[in-house]
């Protein structure tokens, strides 16, 4: 059987990793990766493989960046030859970014079987492009793969046949439990001058967020007395740096003196980041996860999520973008003596492993 993978944004690299080092003992399977380029920085991209352990993608699509309709139809166009070329048996794409659902549409199209990993999540706000991208990847595959029991019940919802959906796990936490005793090596915290339990992590990226100077600014205004208490250490998506170096809100970030905007890191870094900080608040899906697993609280800097088990388990707070609402948030935590939250079924390092075995049964 050959089985077309594809990664297109640095979030695909943890999911794809451990995969495709699960098909080494399959040799009924003969994978191919490709890469779309759809964000593409070649340092990090490099450190990313490298540190990951992933081979060398067999192609580089090059796409770039766009705008939604741009990128996704640059993919589609560039993809197309490939999967006519390779004649594969299965395409598999993972998450929810625009390469899952132009490699998806491509596929299907040209009568080559869907698998998608990461699959019935659902923030149900569909405002956020990657909400729709996952509906339509669903609507489209004939394999889909669950992180959580949420994922299963709403494609049962949605009407998608129970013998499609399998519940297997969390890949990105196969990735961070292979990775997490090189991660406690990082000299990262060193580096920067930081003390274990001394300094909370930001991220943020989501549109939503960063591309309004008000609701930037709204953030901003919670984070000043954040950054009173604790050094805030905020690795800076690229597009969220240039919105913070406006003339709006450049001065108020220069004035934030304990707010550490740094380029972004490698994943083993990062990973020694979270680990290590008193809070985490983030817009990311994937960060929720990493973080119930870390025992590190997560307050999501979003009105929804996809990711409810998290909130389930209690590792996780959703508080949208009101600074009283994330104020309250971060001193609830700051007060706790415990650390609240728990490992969610099959979040055990193996889900890679199940994915495979699946495949194999249908070669």
């Amino acid at each position: 059987m050959k089985i077309v993978n594809i990664v297109g944004a640095r979030p695909n690299l943890m999911k794809i990793a451990p995969i495709m080092d699960a098909y080494a003992a399959v040799p009924e399977i003969s994978p191919l990766l490709v890469h779309t380029g759809q964000h593409y920085d070649r340092n990090m991209s490099d450190l990313f493989f490298r540190e990951l352990g992933i081979p060398e993608p067999d192609l580089n699509l090059g796409v770039g960046s766009g705008s939604h309709a741009e990128q996704t139809a640059e993919i589609m166009r560039a993809f197309e030859p490939i999967v006519i070329a390779e004649r594969p048996d299965r395409v598999l794409v993972v998450g929810d970014v625009n390469s899952t659902i132009a490699c998806g549409l491509v596929a299907v199209k040209l009568g080559v079987s869907l698998v998608h990993v990461e699959a019935g999540l659902r923030s149900f706000d569909r405002s956020m492009p990657e909400e729709i991208n996952r509906i339509l990847t669903d609507s489209i595959s004939d394999l889909l793969f669950c992180t959580e029991e949420s994922g299963v019940e709403n494609l049962r919802k949605e009407g998608v046949a129970s013998e499609k959906v399998h519940l297997v796990g969390n890949v990105m936490i196969d990735t961070l439990l292979r990775h997490q005793s090189r991660a406690e090596a990082s000299t990262v915290l060193e580096d920067l001058g930081l003390e274990a339990r001394g300094y909370a992590v930001l991220t943020l990226h989501r549109p939503a967020n960063v591309d309004d100077p008000a609701i930037l600014g709204q953030l901003l205004d919670a984070l000043e007395v954040v950054a009173r208490d604790l050094t805030v250490v905020f690795p800076a998506h690229p597009r969220t740096r240039a919105q913070l170096a406006t003339p709006e809100l450049a001065a108020r970030v220069a004035s934030l003196g304990g707010l550490r905007i740094l380029e972004p890191v490698g994943y083993l870094d990062f990973l020694k980041l979270m680990s290590g900080a008193r809070l985490v608040l983030t817009d990311s899906g994937g960060i929720q996860e990493e973080t119930t697993i870390l025992r590190v609280p997560c307050i999501t800097l979003r009105e929804t999520t996809e990711r409810p088990v998290t909130v389930e388990l209690g590792s996780n707070q959703v508080v949208g973008r009101d600074p009283q609402r994330i104020l309250a948030a971060y001193r609830e935590v700051m007060s706790s003596q415990t650390v609240r939250g728990g490992i969610p079924p099959l979040w055990d390092g193996r889900s890679a492993a199940r994915i495979v075995e699946v495949l194999r049964e249908g070669a």
